[in-house]
């Protein structure tokens, strides 16, 4: 009786893990990051309270461009990832919403200083909550000359790149699904300004950019079109 309970606990867990990877790869999902990979970069857990209220965080998210010579502690740059685009829910959903549940956005952190973490270009995997490592070094000098030289950029201990790979929304809603892309990266933006108010942390949102310039610089794919720059360091 008891192995019979046993197997058909297993059955039933196999079940929710495929239905899962089905729909994370119908969705436009990182299924890659459900596979070990060496180049691979854990994260914390992320936490789901703090002593900030979404009222407190409303009231006090302002855009900060001015920041110490401190670095972020991994801990922190994960919560901001995980606020961005962090799994939320068995069947793939995610911090934030998506039209069609396609999830378009993708996720960088141009790394300067933080602990833990050596400089360079990492990718956000949200299935897994780890990060990929696509570049090394410090690149944000480099990403600062392709932003018309904004300095919140250039001292920065971290910029969170968001990207949109546009044919995911659009092959289901055409022309239109420019539109609901761009809807996104807001929702995307305004987590993270919320979640850095809840940390302590100052950030702002740039869209001043030369697009081919931060392309080459954070190494996106043809795909991928960045949207957003997301400075972030200790005000």
């Amino acid at each position: 009786m008891r192995r019979a309970y046993w197997a058909a606990l297993a059955v039933a867990v196999i079940g929710v893990a495929a239905v899962a990877w089905l729909i994370l790869s119908q969705r436009g999902g990182d299924t890659n990051a459900l596979q070990p990979a060496a180049d691979r970069i854990a994260l914390p857990t992320p936490r789901y309270d703090s002593a900030t209220s979404v009222e407190e965080a409303l009231l006090k998210r302002r855009s900060i461009r001015d920041y110490k010579d401190e670095p972020l502690m991994l801990a922190e740059l994960a919560q901001l990832l995980w606020a961005a685009q962090g799994i939320t829910d068995l069947a793939g959903f995610r911090t934030a919403p998506s039209a069609g549940a396609l999830y378009p956005m993708e996720v960088y952190a141009v790394v300067s200083n933080v602990t833990d973490l050596a400089a360079g270009v990492y990718k956000y995997h949200p299935a897994a909550h780890a990060l990929e490592r696509t570049a090394t070094g410090d690149r944000l000098a480099e990403l600062s000359k392709a932003a018309f030289g904004q300095s919140a950029v250039r001292d920065a201990a971290v910029v969170l790149v968001l990207a949109a790979a546009y044919e995911r929304t659009t092959q289901k809603y055409g022309e239109r699904g420019v539109r609901y892309v761009h809807m996104e990266a807001g929702h995307v933006s305004q987590n993270v300004y919320l979640q850095a108010v809840a940390l302590g942390l100052g950030t702002v949102t740039i869209g001043a950019f030369y697009d081919e310039d931060v392309k080459k610089v954070v190494g996106l794919p043809d795909n991928e079109q960045p949207l957003y720059l997301m400075p972030v360091g200790r005000p």
